[in-house]
C-alpha cells in the first residue's frame, strides 16, 4: 500500500448469503485492532445490515445523504469497536438503484475522509446489478468471497464474466467461507479457477485464505457482535486475522484504469506525479 493513499476494497459475491457483511465487518475490526483507521462503507443499499450485524441503530444512513442533502459526517458512525461505518438503508426501493447524479455525489462526499482513512471496505450486494458492478468497478481491490455451494461458484463466475467483459476487470481476490479446512477451501478454488481459464482470457485469481465453519460465527450474529471480538480464539477470528495481515502487504498502485474511483482526485493526482 502507497504511504498516503487509502487502501479500497470491495467485499463482494455473486450469492447472497455466503457471509460477505460478516466478512467486512470482522476484516474492519481486525484491521482495527491493528491499528489502522478503517471505514466500512454498506454498499448493498436496498437491503442493508451491516448496522444490524453489529447491534447498532444508526439514526441517518446513504438515504440521507442523497435525499436530504446531509452531510457525510453527520451519517459516518463510530462503533465500539474501534472503526467507522457509512450504513444504508434497508427496504428502501430509492436506494436499489444509483443514478449517475448520485454516483458523483457519493464520491465527492468520500473526498473529504481521503486523509483520515487507512481502509475504505465497501461491502456491496450480491449479484450482478448495477450498483454492485459500480461499487466494484470504484475499488482499487476485490476481495470475492464464495463457499463450496455449486450455486455460489456459477454466481461468483457471472459475475466475473461481467466485470472481465464489459469493463475490462481482470484481477480478483478470493476468500473461501464455510469449509472444512485448507484443502477443501483450495478444492473449492480450484473449481473456479478453471471455469474462468476455460471461458475466459486473462483472468487473475489470487486465493487469499480461507475461513474455516465455525458455530461461533452465528452464535456471534445472533449476539449481534463481531466474532472476532466475541471469539477471538475461535478458528474463524484467527482466520479472519491471518487473511487482515495479508491485506496489509498488498501494494496499491495508482491506476484511474478509465472507471471513476473512490478519492479520483488523490489518485490522479498521484499518477502525474509518478509521471
Amino acid at each position: 500500500m502507497t504511504s498516503n493513499f487509502p487502501m479500497v476494497l470491495s467485499v463482494t459475491s455473486g450469492k447472497g448469503g455466503v457471509g460477505k457483511t460478516n466478512m467486512s465487518v470482522n476484516l474492519a475490526y481486525s484491521l482495527s485492532m491493528a491499528g489502522k483507521n478503517v471505514v466500512l462503507l454498506d454498499a448493498d443499499l436496498g437491503l442493508a445490515n451491516v448496522d444490524v450485524i453489529l447491534g447498532m441503530a444508526p439514526e441517518h444512513n446513504l438515504f440521507h445523504l442523497f435525499h436530504e442533502d446531509m452531510t457525510l459526517d453527520k451519517i459516518l458512525y463510530d462503533t465500539p469497536y474501534g472503526f467507522k461505518i457509512l450504513p444504508a438503508s434497508s427496504g428502501v426501493s430509492d436506494m436499489v438503484d444509483l443514478d449517475k447524479g448520485q454516483k458523483l455525489d457519493l464520491l465527492d462526499a468520500m473526498d473529504t475522509m481521503e486523509d483520515k482513512v487507512d481502509y475504505l471496505i465497501v461491502d456491496t450486494g450480491a449479484g450482478i446489478n448495477d450498483n454492485v458492478l459500480y461499487f466494484n468497478l470504484a475499488v482499487q481491490e476485490r476481495l470475492l468471497v464464495i463457499t463450496p455451494e455449486p450455486t455460489s461458484l456459477t454466481d461468483a463466475y457471472a459475475l466475473i464474466k461481467v466485470l472481465k467483459l464489459h469493463h475490462g476487470v481482470e484481477r480478483f481476490r478470493v476468500l473461501v467461507n464455510m469449509v472444512k479446512d485448507k484443502k477443501s477451501a483450495k478444492d473449492v478454488y480450484i473449481k473456479l479457477l478453471n471455469a474462468c481459464d476455460h471461458f475466459l482470457d486473462g483472468i487473475s485469481l489470487d486465493l487469499v485464505g480461507f475461513i474455516p465453519f465455525d458455530p461461533n460465527v452465528r452464535n456471534s450474529v445472533i449476539a449481534q457482535t463481531p466474532f472476532c471480538h466475541k471469539f477471538p480464539k475461535t478458528p474463524a477470528s484467527v482466520a479472519v486475522r491471518q487473511t487482515a495481515q495479508k491485506l496489509g502487504t498488498w501494494q496499491v498502485t495508482p491506476n484511474t484504469d478509465g472507471n471513476i474511483k473512490f478519492f479520483w482526485k488523490k489518485l490522479l493526482f498521484q499518477e502525474r506525479s509518478v509521471a
